[in-house]
């Protein structure tokens, strides 16, 4: 049976306590019309009882109201029909009347009672659209598996008013034992097991289902195209209505969409990781494999030619010579990898003091001094430059890379300047050399890892530029290159410094 398309019993649905206020109205208004009782005032009293009925419909449900239209009919025709105080009517036109005021009192309350709900329904189908915009825009602006999950707990909570607890994979197809975000809640054994069989399945399972009803959560699948993020538990105090399956089921594609979108970009991420980590080792390999077999059989061949016999003075000091020379190449190579492991670690730490810029360089090129010796070393830099602060180790090592790599681009008896100055409490160095310079297309690269120029054979891993980069930015500092108008590279180094004070300082009298 229907009634204007809604099921009969949607009519009874209405809580008992809205029967009550609806006999209780009917009654109220009864009393208030006694006065009335008399041949010509009942067809006021009709009026009366017709309106109440018809605000009734504006707030209570169909049930109801069709229970006020029925006894306010009664009430009519019992206290205010002539002859009063029974149910007999004489008149054919007060029959009339008596039928028409129930069939419109009805109709015109349950009716009005329909259309309210349509407007209930309209109105609660445009906050769930709204809802659901509101999931999509967020989740959309996620940024990661986290951010993700915040969202989603906040938008379940605020719309389902459950708590709720995300359990994803950990890669190998098997649950985690705890929650995402929610590690202060651990499952129990059988609850985690039922999750498991639940992600394993792929079916709904726990409290309100067929499957381990027993539960305290109700374990749902979170569905995904190519993987199953996992599932999440929510704590039920009812089971949802079929409104509410409809926008949860929405709400867990939705989610489960976004996570499979991370976690697919994570997987995708990783292969990229261990591709790059791979060539990179196959790279580092060969490269040191190649590096160091040069200056290790330099070593031995000069070592074996003392050993194997004597010699003269003269063969004996460049032997010795080409053991030293290939010690220092073997030393350095061993630096840079020891700097940028420092670098890759997070374990570098810079200790900064006060220095004069003058030390600083002269120590360098005075290390430098056998390597310097084929080129034209010009040093660009005012006498009464200002203290600066920075850390004398790193910046030693950051000079005596870019030197050499200056000299191994460089062809022999070509200048290289080598500068220094202050502009705006900054340290600026700069070393200009006349090699081949950089394409333009690849000077974005040059301070990348094992970065080399094809078609030059100059030696080394690649390591030199990036190491400097590292040491340079360690210092809230930056670097870069750019090519010179005649030929040549110009690496430009800027640290920032404070003027130093020495408003402190005492000279000591003798």
């Amino acid at each position: 049976m229907t009634w204007f398309g809604e099921k009969a019993e949607f009519m009874f649905n209405s809580e008992w306590k809205q029967y009550l206020l609806a006999l209780f109205m009917v009654g109220i208004t009864a009393l208030v019309c006694l006065p009335f009782v008399n041949d010509q005032g009942y067809h006021i009293v009709s009026l009366i009882l017709f309106l109440v009925v018809s605000v009734q419909a504006t707030f209570l449900g169909v049930g109801p109201v069709f229970l006020a239209a029925s006894v306010s009919s009664l009430v009519w025709n019992y206290f205010f029909i002539p002859p009063s105080l029974t149910f007999h009517i004489e008149k054919a036109e007060d029959i009339l009347m008596f039928g028409m005021f129930f069939i419109i009192a009805a109709l015109n309350g349950i009716l009005t009672t329909r259309v309210r709900r349509q407007e209930k329904l309209a109105h609660e189908k445009e906050q769930r659209t709204h809802n659901l915009f509101v999931l999509t825009k967020e989740l959309s602006g996620a940024g990661n598996v986290d951010e993700i999950l915040g969202i989603a707990i906040h938008e379940i909570q605020a719309n389902f008013h459950t708590e709720s607890i995300f359990i994803l994979q950990d890669g190998n197809n098997s649950l985690n034992t705890f929650g995402r975000l929610r590690k202060d809640i651990k499952l129990s054994k059988p609850e985690h097991q039922v999750a498991e069989w639940a992600f394993l399945q792929g079916r709904l399972a726990g409290a309100y289902t067929d499957s381990f009803p027993e539960c305290n959560y109700t374990y749902f699948p979170l569905p995904g195209a190519r993987i199953s993020p996992g599932v999440v538990a929510l704590k039920l105090a009812n089971p949802f209505s079929d409104e509410q399956k409809k926008l949860w089921e929405t709400y867990l594609v939705l989610i489960s969409n976004a996570l499979e979108r991370e976690f697919l970009a994570e997987a995708a991420q990783k292969a990229r990781f261990l591709a790059e980590s791979d060539r990179l080792y196959k790279t580092l390999f060969n490269s040191i494999s190649h590096e160091f077999r040069i200056p290790v059989a330099t070593i031995m061949g000069a070592s074996d030619t003392l050993i194997s016999g004597e010699h003269s003075e003269k063969i004996t000091q460049a032997l010795y010579a080409e053991i030293f020379s290939a010690s220092l190449r073997l030393n350095r190579l061993i630096e840079n990898l020891l700097n940028m492991a420092r670098l890759e670690s997070g374990r570098l730490s810079v200790r900064l003091d006060w220095y004069d810029i003058h030390d600083l360089i002269n120590k360098v090129t005075g290390d430098l001094m056998d390597e310097l010796k084929n080129h034209n070393l010009t040093i660009d830099m005012n006498e009464d430059l200002p203290p600066a602060r920075f850390d004398f180790g790193l910046m030693e090592q950051v000079l005596y890379n870019l030197l050499i790599n200056a000299v191994q681009y460089s062809p022999p008896a070509t200048q290289i300047i080598l500068g220094s100055r202050f502009e705006n409490r900054t340290m600026i160095i700069q070393i200009k050399d006349r090699g081949p310079g950089f394409p333009e297309e690849q000077l974005q690269n040059v301070f990348q890892k094992f970065f080399r120029l094809k078609g030059q054979n100059t030696g080394g891993l690649g390591l030199g530029l990036s190491i400097v980069k590292g040491f340079v930015e360690a210092h809230q500092g930056n670097i870069s290159v750019r090519n010179r108008r005649n030929g040549g590279a110009c690496f430009t180094v800027a640290i920032p410094s404070e003027n130093p004070d020495i408003s402190n300082l005492t000279i000591e009298e003798e």
